[in-house]
């Protein structure tokens, strides 16, 4: 089954366009990351995903390094959204869903591979969004089915991990059985949809 990534990323693109400079430093709901350093994971989960999408193994088999963002240069407006773009194209193409994916130097069939770069992009995009004060259009039906997908695939991670997935998700937040889906979504991966900036 394909999913399609192109709304999710260009609604995150469209954020990380309009992020102010002094926010860069700013708290995230990723514990201890920074706005930049999300910004520099987002780049880099993009040439990852993107990669792995294409079968083109990468040095060290695409493991994340540590977020820096000293790394983003003075074209990351520019440079993440095309990134982005080229993210959700590799994904378009059925052949990314078939066999195996290698991706945060492992193997996974490439189904996972995109549920999780769609994952990312939906939930990085809310991070990056309630950081910023910017808006994340939950309730745009473009974004429905991304977000449906995602806590599925979450939901089913967090069922076999129910104390959270280092490296992953944390431990699960409690949100209403009757939460709007992102909500559902965002507390499966171990954040409070409340979370604002202090």
């Amino acid at each position: 089954m394909t999913a399609d990534l192109k709304p999710a990323a260009d609604m995150l693109a469209a954020i990380i366009r309009d992020v102010p400079d002094d926010r860069l430093t700013g708290p995230t709901p990723c514990e201890g990351t920074t706005v930049g350093e999300l910004l520099d994971h987002i780049d880099s989960l993009c040439v990852a995903f993107a990669a792995a999408a294409r079968k083109i193994p990468l040095e060290g088999g695409g493991r994340p390094p540590v977020p820096d963002a000293s790394r983003l240069g003075a074209d990351w407006r520019e440079r993440i959204p095309a990134r982005l773009a080229e993210l959700a194209e590799a994904w378009r193409e059925p052949s990314a869903w078939t066999g195996t994916a290698e991706i945060g130097g492992g193997v996974l069939p490439a189904e996972v591979a995109g549920t999780s770069a769609l994952d990312e992009v939906v939930v990085h995009g809310w991070d990056l969004a309630v950081s910023t004060g910017a808006a994340y259009p939950a309730d745009d039906p473009a974004l429905a089915e991304a977000v449906h997908r995602a806590c599925r695939w979450v939901g089913a991670v967090v069922a076999e991990h129910p104390q959270g997935s280092p490296g992953l998700f944390g431990p699960p937040v409690p949100v209403p059985d009757d939460a709007p889906p992102l909500d559902r979504l965002l507390g499966l991966t171990g954040r409070d949809p409340a979370w604002r900036p202090r």
